[in-house]
Parts: structure tokens; C-alpha cells; sequence
């Protein structure tokens, strides 16, 4: 996170997890638990606080492919914070993300089949890591 740039900064973050040896990011909303499924065959988990309160009754907000791209334009302008752009895909029916590191895409689920965008993002340079 240390080298993210504000503005256009999740190809560089990919890219450092990428060459750490991350092939895959798996995100569950709204208990914003991420898995990391690494190349050694590690499977890291790092829990954030979730989106809803425990016991909490929610109604899934319906997919909004539209509202899915706003939510990434936004982060990807620096416009807003990581839970913040959490919060945004979440609100735009998204419950789980994809991240392919080999692949450079990003693929957003909605609750039902077929609900689903997916982004490729481009491959960057990232020397102040010395990769």
C-alpha cells in the first residue's frame, strides 16, 4: 500500500502483490474478508471490519453494472478511500470480487448468475519496489 499512488493506483498495488507471488484475491461482501491464494500455496485471510453489523438483516442491493463502474472510475480518479470504494461496489449489488493477478482482470459478482463485470487493468512498472 506503501507505493499506491492516489490516482490510478491498484495497477501498482497489484502488480507488488503479483510479484510477491499473490495469483489470486478473493473478496466476500459485505464481510469484506479477503483471501489471498498465493503461488507457494499459502492461503492468507485478512478479515476487515465487515459492511454490516452482526446479526444485522439486510436486503442485497440489486446489481447495478453501471454503478459498478462508477464505484472504480471514482477509486481509480483518487476520488475516494478503499472502504470507500468497497462500500460503492457493495451498494451497486456486488458481493464478491476477483482479482487475477496472471490475468490482470478484476471480475465483480452480483447475487445471481450472470450478474458480473469484469475489468482488465494494465501492467505497470513498479521500481521503487526493485521488481
Amino acid at each position: 500500500m506503501a507505493v499506491r499512488p492516489k490516482v490510478g493506483g491498484f495497477p501498482v498495488l497489484a502488480e507488488a502483490l503479483r510479484r510477491a507471488g499473490c495469483r489470486k484475491n478473493i473478496w466476500d461482501l459485505p464481510s469484506c474478508q479477503a483471501v489471498y491464494v498465493m503461488q507457494q500455496g499459502n492461503v492468507v485471510m485478512l478479515p476487515l471490519p465487515p459492511l454490516i453489523k452482526p446479526g444485522e438483516k439486510i436486503i442485497v442491493p440489486t446489481f447495478d453494472g453501471a454503478g459498478v463502474v462508477r464505484a472504480i472510475r471514482a477509486d481509480q480518479q483518487g476520488q475516494t478511500t478503499f472502504p470507500e470504494f468497497v462500500q460503492g461496489v457493495w451498494a451497486a449489488g456486488v458481493v464478491r470480487y476477483v482479482v487475477d493477478f496472471n490475468a490482470r482482470t478484476v471480475t465483480y459478482f452480483g447475487l445471481l448468475p450472470g450478474e458480473a463485470y469484469e475489468e482488465a487493468y494494465p501492467e505497470v512498472n513498479v521500481p521503487a519496489l526493485g521488481m
